[in-house]
């Protein structure tokens, strides 16, 4: 007699039924028999996803759902392609095999697809992307491989996941930043919110220095947009010094309008040239000489 553990529940069963034609590859003849079905599946025939978006599995929440496991059973299959005669990769639900080798289980239910590999990354990548709580560097980097690798444009990104074009690019954005500062988001040390603020600075340097500041501090994170508002602004407002020809040209300027002239030059290279003139009379003789 099959144990209350092993038994999987009637309304789920039916409900994924319905899905034995949801086969989006390639068909073929070998495994048509099983694919698209649910079966109990060794796990020692399964293979991890090469294609797994998700870098990290939070150690104490694995093992509260590996004692889920040992209670209830896996209430919801995992999905797999079939590789060969008893041989199976994971397409999602590799956090439920997991926790069920901790939990020590020997037969899981899977649900069997067929599918190539470029298929395969996608189902794999937009799969955990709708149903798991990937953290943003996460999804940033499933982004670039959906693009990359499945040579998605952002608009074929767009449709696949569901999420308009800005969003995608803020999650792309992330993988710009420093190695330290994208380590620390996905450690949930700080938010998406503050590594989009940490982008507005230009160099490495400065994002790491200002990263430091809003961890120490424990910034949130309208605190770390207007300190970085400030930084930004401070950096625009810093001179660059004049050049031998620069301070030369200045001099000569001033000494043809008798009047008291400064090149300002910013790091950018742009800037302005003030003349200070004493009254009415002396700033038209300043102009006269520009009517020459």
């Amino acid at each position: 007699m099959t144990s209350k553990k092993n038994a999987l529940g009637k309304g789920l069963g039916a409900l994924l039924e319905s899905a034995k034609t949801d086969i989006t590859s390639k068909p073929n003849t070998s495994n048509n028999n099983q694919a698209g079905l649910i079966s109990r599946i060794n796990i020692e025939s399964i293979a991890t996803n090469p294609f797994q978006p998700r870098i990290d599995f939070e150690k104490n929440s694995l093992l509260e759902l590996s004692k889920s496991i040992k209670e209830h059973g896996i209430i919801q299959p995992i999905t797999v392609r079939k590789m060969g005669r008893d041989n199976f990769q994971i397409i999602s639900g590799e956090r439920r095999f997991q926790a069920s080798k901790i939990a020590q289980i020997n037969e899981i239910p899977c649900y069997i697809r067929i599918a190539d590999d470029k298929e395969m990354l996608e189902m794999a990548i937009v799969e955990n992307i709708q149903r798991k709580d990937l953290n943003a560097i996460e999804i940033g980097l499933s982004y670039k491989r959906l693009i990359d690798e499945c040579q998605l444009t952002h608009e074929d990104l767009s449709k696949k996941v569901s999420k308009d074009r800005s969003t995608i690019s803020n999650f792309l954005r992330l993988l710009k930043l420093p190695v330290e500062i994208q380590k620390s988001v996905r450690d949930g040390e700080i938010s998406m919110g503050h590594a989009r603020a940490l982008l507005s600075l230009n160099s490495d340097n400065d994002m790491i220095n200002a990263f430091g500041k809003i961890k120490s501090d424990n910034l949130s994170v309208r605190s770390s947009e207007e300190l970085l508002r400030k930084k930004v602004s401070a950096k625009k407002n810093i001179l660059k010094p004049l050049s031998t020809y620069e301070n030369r040209m200045q001099n000569d300027i001033a000494f043809s309008l008798k009047s008291k002239v400064q090149i300002k030059k910013s790091s950018k290279g742009n800037g302005k040239i003030i003349i200070d003139f004493k009254n009415q009379d002396h700033l038209n003789e300043i102009l006269d000489n520009f009517d020459q």
